[in-house]
């Protein structure tokens, strides 16, 4: 027993350094704020994925329209992904009042053909129509405040980047399930901004990024990657960083933040998580592929200890002292994070740290070896 708590010990203290070390970067991340000076000047082509989002493409495109931004420095292509209900009919409808806003159906590009990643495929689609210098990427089911596309012009002028990452946030009803999902994401959003601005890790969202058009084409855009499923975002960054690795940036500001709800269920939100760690094993980014078994050979320590400690029961005792020792360290993490994000922390949130330890198992077991669902299609 002395091996194995030998083992769980070294796993924990190198965890716990590691949070410590993104804690500290983020503290020292300092809020991006525009010049006095500054005018609009980018243009973007906004590539919107869309696949049976009825409820919420709408949504999403009257924040676009309502940005404070010249409406001639963008224009928007959804791309239709066979949906089955009204999608393409709204944004078509939009379409015949802002002609800046296009609709493109993939079943039409594709002619019958089967992908396994059917969301690179219409990004690919949307940035070969794109006519402007600078992507942006988001989600359906998102929405953008007034000085989205304002913030993000303003960090590209002042910084020589070709990739920017930008905040998502998810809303939050307050229920246990949207509450538990809203500080998981809110820890991965503070882990991507602190590791990005010291150019340790690829990471980012692909609910939020901005990126130019050549520099796509420079790495070949999908190629190499375009059979799995997910990664259209930290694989597509991963690769850009190889090509221009001083010039990836991110955008900590409020004013940069893409909105978007939570799953509504827990099996959506299994299958979203376990869709995001299938992409694991396919990094190139070693930082990344560390971080990622270190904490997933934490959490499987943690949820085995309590059963070897039935037949040995000072470890127990052990578990207990690590666990709180865990929640200590990734909360004064998670404060300053909160702190950004406006999201108010309760101490009975620590009571998720148990679920929390379940559902990273499983997610990265599935994502490794297993199938999923994801926009009703099960997806290798």
């Amino acid at each position: 027993m002395y091996v194995v708590v030998g083992i769980v010990s070294l796993l924990f203290f190198v965890y716990a350094a590691i949070m410590l070390l993104y804690r500290y970067w983020f503290i020292k991340l300092k809020p991006f704020v525009p010049q006095a000076d500054y005018s609009p000047k980018t243009s973007f082509s906004i590539i919107i994925p869309a696949r049976n989002e009825e409820n919420n493409i709408g949504i999403l495109l009257q924040s676009i329209i309502q940005q404070n931004y010249p409406s001639g420095l963008w224009e928007v292509f959804v791309i239709d992904d066979f949906s089955t209900d009204a999608t393409p009919q709204i944004v078509q409808q939009l379409g015949t009042h802002y002609p800046n806003i296009h609709v493109v159906e993939l079943s039409k590009v594709l002619d019958g053909k089967k992908l396994n990643a059917y969301k690179k495929k219409a990004i690919e689609t949307g940035i070969g129509m794109a006519n402007n210098e600078w992507i942006i990427t988001t989600d359906a089911d998102c929405i953008a405040g007034n000085n989205w596309l304002k913030t993000i012009d303003a960090y590209i002028q002042q910084n020589d980047s070709v990739f920017v990452g930008a905040p998502v946030a998810f809303t939050n009803d307050s229920s246990l399930l949207q509450s538990f999902q809203c500080i998981d994401f809110m820890a991965l959003q503070g882990i991507t901004a602190a590791s990005v601005s010291v150019g340790l890790h690829a990471m980012c969202n692909g609910a939020n990024l901005a990126y130019k058009k050549e520099a796509f084409y420079a790495v070949n855009g999908f190629k190499g990657i375009d059979n799995i499923a997910s990664g259209d975002d930290m694989l597509l960054m991963n690769k850009i960083k190889e090509a221009y690795p001083k010039k990836m940036g991110y955008v900590l500001s409020q004013e940069a933040i893409i909105r978007t709800e939570p799953m509504l269920t827990v099996n959506a939100f299994l299958n979203q998580r376990i869709r995001w760690a299938s992409k694991a094993t396919k990094y190139k980014d070693v930082s990344v592929k560390v971080v990622l078994w270190f904490v997933l050979l934490l959490n499987t320590s943690f949820l085995l200890l309590p059963f070897l400690s039935i037949v040995y029961h000072p470890l127990f005792v052990f578990w207990l002292l690590l666990l709180i020792l865990k929640t200590l360290v990734e909360a004064s993490f998670a404060v300053h994070i909160a702190a950004f994000f406006k999201i108010e922390l309760h101490w009975k949130n620590v009571i998720l740290q148990i679920p929390h330890i379940v559902y990273t198992c499983a997610a990265g077991f599935f994502g490794m070896f297993g199938k999923y669902k994801w926009k009703d299609r099960t997806v290798r």
